[in-house]
């Protein structure tokens, strides 16, 4: 089975730290390579300044070229709404596929706000990234308090055959200061440079239109 990491976020737009932290976490874990699942809309993050969805795609595939990673906007075609049933139809979908959900320590320590989020934990494994400044609200999380008790060593994670979800690991690198916020700010006309193009899907091989306006569950 391809052992597959799942990055999901908005990629608004892509960057180089969301390339580094990929390349790491497929160290780390010894991944085959990594989806970076580029979501239609995001109910935690306001629609307002989320630009259209084939140019945060097309922002993505940019950054992610001549490496294991692999762009997916695979929510659009199955018509789910919340990271969980994404992840539920994905397993589906790919069977032959061992998937771990990736996650930055910004993102765990709102998982308790996200639907059915002990149903993500045990569908797959989960591995958090160190993000700077948010490890302190991340271990105080009520997530990190019901996961806590999953959590294996690295060592142990690699090897599939000695445990099953739920199952949290937690993976420290040097601090990447990049962020989409930041990037948006500097340059707020990012995704017009993108306009017109409409990428193709690097797991479903399907056209995304351009224009295609963004939708938030």
């Amino acid at each position: 089975m391809s052992r597959i990491g799942l990055l999901g976020g908005s990629f608004n737009p892509a960057h180089g730290g969301h390339r580094k932290i990929s390349l790491f976490a497929r160290e780390a874990l010894g991944l085959d390579e990594v989806w970076w699942l580029v979501s239609p809309g995001n109910p935690l993050k306001p629609k307002a300044g989320m630009a259209p969805l084939a140019a945060r795609v097309t922002s993505a595939i940019m950054q992610a070229r001549r490496a294991p990673i692999r762009v997916t906007a695979i929510e659009r075609e199955l018509g789910t709404r919340y990271t969980v049933e994404t992840l539920r139809a994905i397993q589906r979908r790919f069977p032959r596929h061992d998937f771990t959900w990736l996650m930055g320590s910004d993102n765990l320590a709102q998982f308790h706000r996200w639907r059915d989020w002990r149903g993500i934990a045990r569908s797959m494994p989960i591995a958090v990234i160190a993000r700077p400044g948010y490890d302190g609200a991340a271990v105080a999380s009520p997530a990190m308090a019901w996961l806590r008790r999953y959590r294996v060593p690295l060592a142990s994670f690699r090897n599939r055959g000695e445990w099953s979800a739920p199952a949290l690991v937690t993976l420290r690198f040097d601090p990447d200061p990049r962020s989409a916020t930041a990037i948006r700010r500097a340059d707020p006309d990012w995704a017009s440079r993108h306009a017109g193009f409409s990428p193709r899907d690097q797991v479903t091989h399907h056209l995304i239109p351009s224009g295609e306006e963004t939708t938030t569950p």
